[in-house]
């Protein structure tokens, strides 16, 4: 073999390397603690968040920072049943749907969780879940290889939307509540989970 091909050779080994390399979990910091009693969720906790005059609020606060390994992209807070779920769907729902891409995920990102508001934050609906620290919204998520894929773009997509339709799929039971990006206008770019109280069970949509 002649030094040309060895360095041809060696340059598209490490090109193919390169591109196949897998990006590595984030490293939790040391001053996080476990959450909710669950090994799975690492972050901070909160004091209770009160606020008087309506129903916004949360006794027991936890602001959540790694689900199972999985970096969340903003401070997310939320009450511990909800906080529990969501990691329940990460480990049981999410990382699963990926596989067909040879992948996992790496960084959750989060569109909303604790806010004190009304239901898409329409004038004169009733009070949302987030208010109570009952719900999230996920707009996408970064893969160990490096792609990035946003519900909006990706849940009609060849290769994402599959995935996307699995997770949703997933969380039907493990949350009270699940819509999609084929539910109404509010969620075209996200995938909404809340823990609502409901007397006939679950509500998907």
């Amino acid at each position: 073999m002649t030094a040309k091909l060895v360095f041809l050779t060696l340059v598209v080994v490490t090109v193919v390397a390169a591109c196949g390399r897998r990006q590595p979990a984030p490293p939790i910091p040391a001053n996080l603690v476990q959450l909710c009693g669950d090994p799975g969720l690492a972050g901070i906790v909160l004091p209770a968040i009160e606020i008087s005059g309506n129903a916004c609020g949360i006794q027991r606060p936890v602001e959540v920072h790694f689900v199972s390994g999985v970096a969340l992209s903003t401070k997310t807070v939320l009450n511990c049943d909800t906080a529990r779920s969501l990691r329940e769907w990460v480990d049981g729902g999410a990382q699963p749907a990926v596989r067909s891409l040879r992948a996992r995920i790496t960084n959750l990102q989060i569109g909303s969780s604790y806010a004190c508001r009304t239901r898409n934050s329409q004038p004169g609906a009733k009070i949302s879940e987030h208010a109570k620290g009952n719900a999230i919204d996920i707009v996408g998520f970064t893969l160990d290889t490096g792609e990035r894929v946003s519900v909006l773009d990706g849940w009609r997509s060849k290769k994402f939307g599959p995935a996307l339709r699995a997770m949703y799929s997933a969380a039907c039971g493990t949350f009270s509540t699940t819509l999609g990006p084929d539910s109404d206008r509010f969620h075209q770019d996200n995938i909404h989970f809340d823990n609502a109280n409901y007397r006939g069970g679950t509500y998907c949509r």
